[in-house]
């Protein structure tokens, strides 16, 4: 755990929030010296504090260093199976439709933007969905009432959404096409946690000289945690694990003598 030194704990509390690039609010400081002013300058001695964000929604996405329990992968069966469910109840092809494949890229994103908003009925929570193209990548925005819902506890529904969309988009397109679901401004919020936790975990792997594990996430994720680490040549990055399971490591660079 870092610890931060100061004149006062007041300054040491400043260091760390600089470090960290946290507010106060979103901290719990524990004093570990008050400090001593010290008599002309002799017995002096430092505040120290150590810093840990607070567990939150958002903040303890970006401060988890190592893998947790995976609810990406329930999600995804409870999502499949609840679709298999209705399928049967309703006679809708809500689950991943065989005979669909080899489908051109408009044809395959049509489907999938069907497929979507058949399960965000099923889930309570009925979307439009809004197709964006940007370079090489799809969007889908899914505009609800419920967005809690869709979204899920630290994104784990959104992310099981993520899932099982490229999955579909595998099976039925011709083409390997690269899509990302969205709701309101989570993804933009959740890039800003990614550049944040990929900066701390490059901190945490140099000064403890060990590897860290982080939470698995979708493959377009780990990406944009590679792609802030690529310039930091004191530490390498590469992932682990099959889908949906697999996950990040960020390791410090074998020096070269």
């Amino acid at each position: 755990m870092p610890i931060y030194e100061g004149n006062t704990v007041e300054e040491a509390i400043a260091v760390g929030l600089r470090a960290l690039e946290v507010a106060r609010e979103e901290v719990e400081v524990n004093i570990l010296n008050e400090g001593k002013k010290g008599f002309l300058g002799l017995g002096k001695q430092n505040a120290k504090v150590s810093i840990e964000p607070t567990v939150t929604e958002e903040i303890s996405e970006a401060i988890e260093a190592t893998v947790e329990d995976i609810v990406v992968a329930d999600e995804a069966v409870k999502l499949e199976e609840l679709t298999k469910e209705t399928d049967i109840k309703t006679n809708q092809t809500i689950a991943f439709p065989k005979v669909l494949e080899h489908l051109e890229d408009e044809a395959a994103i049509k489907e999938l933007a069907v497929y979507l908003t058949n399960i965000s009925k099923e889930l309570n929570a009925p979307a439009l969905v809004r197709i964006e193209r940007l370079d090489n990548k799809i969007t889908f925005h899914l505009d609800t009432e419920k967005q809690g819902l869709l979204i899920g506890k630290h994104g784990k529904v959104l992310n099981a959404l993520q899932y099982l969309a490229q999955v579909f988009i595998h099976r039925v397109a011709d083409n390997k096409l690269s899509v990302v679901v969205n709701i309101g401004d989570y993804r933009e919020k959740r890039q800003a946690i990614l550049e944040r936790l990929a900066k701390r975990t490059a901190d945490k792997a140099k000064q403890t000289g060990r590897p860290v594990f982080l939470e698995p996430m979708p493959a377009f994720e780990r990406k944009q945690i590679h792609s802030v680490l690529s310039k930091d040549e004191e530490v390498n990055t590469y992932s682990e694990g099959d889908e949906p399971y697999r996950y990040l490591v960020v390791e410090p660079a074998k020096r070269k003598f």
